[in-house]
């Protein structure tokens, strides 16, 4: 199983980004796909959740600034970022699970500078 996360970056406060995760080895229409952050001394959080109907979930901090969605055609998730914060920087991790596989990407570092 691989989770390849891309497209971080250095961007400008208030500007944007889209993060995208292509995913093999899995049936990927199956799993619930996931976005989750750690900053430097924070514990990994959920940012956005994806089911395989589409049906979504956003954590308070991001709602109406982030919008994640799926390729299942490309096994491909993605998150695009706007109003970006000094405080999203982090590094971003993809997450693939049903039932008791749960899989993690290696991460795309996002920095938001003021």
């Amino acid at each position: 199983v691989q989770l390849q996360a891309s497209g971080g970056g250095l961007v400008q406060a208030g500007g944007s980004l889209r993060l995208s995760c292509a995913a093999s080895g899995i049936i990927f229409s199956s799993y619930v796909m996931g976005w989750y952050r750690q900053a430097p001394g924070n514990q990994r959080e959920l940012v956005a959740q994806i089911g395989s109907r589409g049906n979504t979930n956003y954590a308070d901090f991001v709602k109406g600034r982030f919008t994640i969605s799926r390729d299942n055609a490309k096994n491909t998730v993605y998150l695009v970022m706007n109003s970006l914060k000094p405080e999203d920087t982090a590094v971003y991790y993809c997450n693939a699970h049903w039932g008791y596989a749960d899989y993690w990407g290696k991460g795309t570092q996002v920095t938001v500078s003021s």
